[in-house]
């Protein structure tokens, strides 16, 4: 069960929350990229980077001249997900909507400095844009890990919310002659497109050509 602090408390639409766990993992793992909110230098900024999950350890990377990354080291951060289900049509435009799931996840984060489980993280960032790249890639060497940032963050402090549905007209407006209802939005992969510089007879990864 997810934790209830004044951070995480829903002050809008309650209904729309979740304090399961399973459903904070569902976003997350289902999602590509995540957004990195960090204050640098008095600034708020926000990233988008790549993300791995670990039992209830999120890793995200950069470079390691990355402004955000080492502002983040030590210090309290935000880490958002959004997945768009599909535009709510309503009667009228004030009840548009969205269809969506999403996660915050707050904390302070931590830079990995351990080898062991810097590679675990970054294995987790391949493998949850790539399920099996990781292994059938070249690994990272020595220059190309020492250029590598991996931040740590625990969910401990998350929240979820998700809207399901058609729209919330009012009752008034359900006789008028307006079209209303929900234009879902899928997402699906293309085909591989084989670099150009690949040698003769590399054929496409049976992991690639099964991704869904």
């Amino acid at each position: 069960m997810l934790s209830t602090t004044p951070r995480t408390t829903l002050g809008r639409e309650k209904h729309r929350g979740s304090t399961d766990m399973n459903d904070l993992y569902e976003v997350l793992d289902t999602g590509l990229i995540c957004h990195l909110g960090v204050v640098v230098n008095g600034c708020p900024i926000v990233v988008p980077t790549g993300y791995g999950r670990i039992g209830d350890i999120l890793y995200l990377h950069g470079s390691t001249g990355a402004r955000s990354l080492r502002a983040a080291d030590g210090a309290e951060v935000c880490v958002t997900v959004t997945h768009l289900d599909g535009v709510v049509l309503a009667r009228s435009v004030f009840n548009h909507s969205v269809n969506y799931r999403s996660a915050m996840v707050y904390g302070r984060a931590r830079l990995v400095t351990d080898p062991g489980e810097r590679m675990d993280g970054l294995r987790a960032l391949s493998e949850q844009l790539a399920p099996g790249q990781w292994e059938y890639a070249r690994q990272p060497s020595a220059k190309e890990l020492a250029a590598t940032a991996v931040l740590a963050l625990s969910l401990e402090e998350a929240s979820v919310k998700i809207r399901r549905g058609g729209p919330n007209d009012e009752e008034a407006d359900h006789a008028l002659p307006i079209w209303a209802g929900v234009l879902p939005l899928i997402t699906t992969w293309g085909e591989p497109e084989p670099d150009a510089a690949l040698p003769e007879g590399v054929e496409t990864p049976v992991h690639i050509l099964r991704r869904e």
